[in-house]
């Protein structure tokens, strides 16, 4: 019991020290509050073209999730490369505590900054363009965020796992932002991509996130979708546990861990 006493407290310090830096960081503040609004104000001026209350629904509860989804996606695919150039990651890598137990606490902290972006766009799509958030149900509505964040927060864990020993894979999470926002259905409906994409789109679990949050606002359940979320979640999850294994150690046999 002392052994996961000492585990929580590791996890919990982590976390707690990684959000006081977001929260005083000028450019997390930025990339998760004013970038989620301007993308929101984008999308909702292409939907009010058609006039229809509905679509600009639609659009208001994918803009919601855009903000945690942002935050992840290029927070966490940098956040080695910026240990990096701090000259950290020794000090990381050479820790007694797992690579992957120090990683986690900071991508859910990371979560917990867009978690501020989603109340944050839901405002202002309220005060701008006066699209109110209609729930029908609103336990399955926030319960749907709440695993929004974590499964997009176990999807940057194995984005900032996969940093480790490459020098340049911090731009991937750059580049998976704008798709993603389409992949995930987030502001254009799943069925106006082309097929091929569709099991892309299964593979994220933002999708399923999304799909719970739309159908609690309109009343139906949203708890098949959340599991399949959950499930696609935990993937993550056990595929960056054994990346983090895998990469670290191969590093340390073959001397190739770029640290500095």
């Amino acid at each position: 019991m002392s052994r996961l006493r000492a585990r929580v407290h590791q996890l919990a310090v982590c976390f707690w020290l990684q959000l006081k830096i977001l929260l005083f960081s000028p450019f997390e503040g930025f990339l998760g509050v004013v970038f989620p609004l301007m993308f929101a104000t984008a999308a909702l001026l292409i939907y009010r073209v058609q006039g229809d209350p509905a679509a600009m629904l639609y659009a208001a509860i994918g803009a919601a999730a855009m903000g945690i989804w942002t935050s992840q996606t290029v927070s966490a695919s940098t956040l080695i490369q910026r240990e990096r150039w701090a000259g950290t990651l020794e000090l990381v890598v050479a820790a007694p505590t797992r690579f992957s137990l120090v990683l986690l606490p900071i991508t859910f902290a990371m979560a917990v900054i867009g978690l501020y972006s989603v109340v944050a766009t839901v405002l202002w799509d309220w005060w701008v363009f006066g699209v109110a958030l209609e729930v029908a149900d609103w336990p399955g509505f926030v319960a749907s965020i709440a695993m929004s964040a974590v499964t997009i927060a176990l999807f940057g864990f194995l984005l900032s796992v996969s940093a480790v020993r490459y020098r340049t894979s911090w731009a991937l999470g750059s580049t998976l932002e704008y798709p993603g926002w389409l992949l995930c259905g987030f502001v254009v409906p799943l069925d106006l991509l082309p097929t091929a994409l569709h099991p892309v789109s299964w593979l994220l679990a933002p999708t399923w996130a999304v799909e719970g949050m739309r159908a609690a606002a309109a009343g139906e359940s949203p708890w098949p979708d959340l599991a399949v979320c959950g499930a696609v979640g935990l993937g993550y999850a056990a595929l960056a546990g054994w990346l983090s294994v895998r990469l670290i150690d191969g590093a340390r046999r073959n001397a190739t861990l770029a640290l500095t």
